[in-house]
């Protein structure tokens, strides 16, 4: 284990826990409103974890931390790419109308 080990895990775990909550938040706003742009929300941010913790565990049990920061660079990419993504799929179908009613 070098220097950064503890910084690298705390770094780690508070990706985990913010991250795993605005996963979370997404991925429940989607399921009240059926929009596939917050579905893609929450799984780049799924992706952005899960490569953070991967690159983590690959240091911790490794102690590669060059193929861990590979790891998490490019889950890190491919979320941003999913996040990119959701800005631009479609929203839900719903739409709201408004009737001018004259008298």
């Amino acid at each position: 284990m070098d220097e950064y080990t503890l910084i690298i895990a705390v770094a780690n775990t508070a990706t985990l826990l913010t991250g795993g909550a605005v996963a979370t938040f997404s991925y429940r706003a989607y399921r009240r409103t059926g929009s596939r742009s917050l579905k893609a929300v929450a799984a780049g941010f799924v992706f952005i974890v899960v490569g953070s913790v991967v690159g983590g565990v690959v240091h911790l049990l490794e102690g590669n931390v060059a193929l861990g920061v590979a790891i998490q660079s490019s889950f890190v990419a491919g979320g941003f790419g999913i996040l990119l993504y959701s800005l631009y799929v479609e929203t839900a179908t719903t739409r709201t109308e408004t009737v001018a009613v004259t008298e």
